[in-house]
């Protein structure tokens, strides 16, 4: 929490039975170097939030008036996150999951509380579409869930969970119902996020659509490559994530009240029917990207046929003039005062005679 002294390193906390994987890469925190990465803390009681405590504070006080806290971070260190961890008992290998990142959307079940990551995605504004323009923009949120206690940790410049959280705190009922109320929001949201995306992509890929079929030449094979490779990003946040919520939505868990099923089984209806988008939009790109290789192939025959057509045309003169440029003493029609313009005549009629043969034939 903003102006709340720095976490200490808590003896308690659990070293990591895992090894680092070599070169795995490690999430550069995106705030301030000395910066609190506590966002927000806050305990709630009967859906009502409490005066401000310290995160160390938190627990003990939720637990003692039978309510739940609320902790955000974002960006922690290793250090930062493993002196929490010992505070709320947070298993070590979520732990270092939540501080090095980079993992895909998951829900893992442990013994004292649940771990979701959760991939965000954000669209891009760009003025025009371009073969590198950034489209898809992802990040991560991965939640903490125990009886008492929900950590939110954030990664990545977008995805914040202020504006959420002032929603949820308008909405006691709902935050009555304990932790996974929050993990329900956060999921939504970013599964919100997701249709949001999906919509401002489809209209990218409508703007390519008709480029590739106007009448004008045009070469879009790179801009229909790149965003094809921004797609990918946005179906590897969505596509996995049905499954977690599949996991909340039908099978009973000690920290999601039964109450809490039917949100879970709306957001995961949400999620199927962007994954179904997603999948479509990446279709109909496959099927662009293939009429614009042939379009491209076809404006190639077009070309190579009125260059053969224009090679076949000046042949006639060049045959002609050859013949005659051959210096012979003996050869027709070279005393008589008419042989030129005959000469002329044929070959422009024989010109024309093949310029209209090509027309009519579609290679002029």
């Amino acid at each position: 929490m903003p102006g709340t002294e720095a976490p200490r390193e808590t003896p308690g906390a659990l070293p990591s039975t895992r090894p680092r994987p070599e070169g795995r890469p490690r999430t550069t925190p995106s705030r301030r170097d000395g910066a609190d990465p506590v966002v927000d803390c806050a305990v709630y009681v009967d859906g009502r939030r409490q005066a401000p405590v310290h995160p160390h504070e938190a627990l003990r006080e939720a637990t003692v008036h039978g309510g739940f806290v609320w902790l955000g971070l974002y960006a922690p260190t290793e250090a930062e996150l493993s002196s929490i961890a010992g505070h709320y008992g947070l298993h070590p290998l979520a732990v270092e999951d939540a501080v090095y990142a980079h993992q895909r959307p998951k829900l893992e079940r442990y013994d004292d509380g649940l771990f979701m990551v959760l991939t965000t995605a954000r669209y891009v504004e760009h003025e025009e579409l371009t073969a590198s323009s950034e489209v898809v923009d992802t990040g991560e949120v991965m939640v903490f869930l125990g009886t008492n206690y929900v950590i939110t940790v954030r990664h990545g410049e977008h995805g914040g969970l202020t504006d959420l959280r002032r929603s949820l705190e308008s909405q006691p009922d709902l935050l009555r119902l304990g932790p996974a109320a929050v993990l329900y929001a956060v999921a939504d949201h970013v599964v919100d996020a997701f249709v949001d995306v999906a919509a401002a992509v489809e209209e990218d890929v409508d703007e390519l659509e008709a480029s590739v079929f106007s009448p004008e030449r045009t070469d879009d094979i790179g801009r229909l490559y790149q965003l094809k490779r921004e797609l990918l990003a946005l179906r590897r946040a969505v596509s996995p994530l049905e499954v977690p919520l599949q996991k909340l939505a039908e099978r009973q868990m000690d920290f999601v009240p039964d109450a809490m099923r039917s949100y879970f089984r709306d957001v995961e209806d949400h999620a199927i029917r962007v994954r179904d988008q997603v999948a479509a939009l990446d279709e109909l790109l496959t099927s662009i990207l293939q009429a614009s290789l042939a379009r491209t192939s076809q404006a190639d025959n077009e070309d190579m046929r009125k260059i053969s057509a224009w090679a076949g045309i000046i042949a006639v003169p060049t045959a002609i003039a050859g013949i005659y440029g051959m210096n012979f003493e003996f050869m027709p029609e070279l005393q008589w005062r008419y042989g030129y313009p005959l000469v002329l005549l044929v070959i422009v009629t024989a010109c024309v005679l093949l310029y209209r043969g090509f027309k009519r034939n579609g290679w002029l």
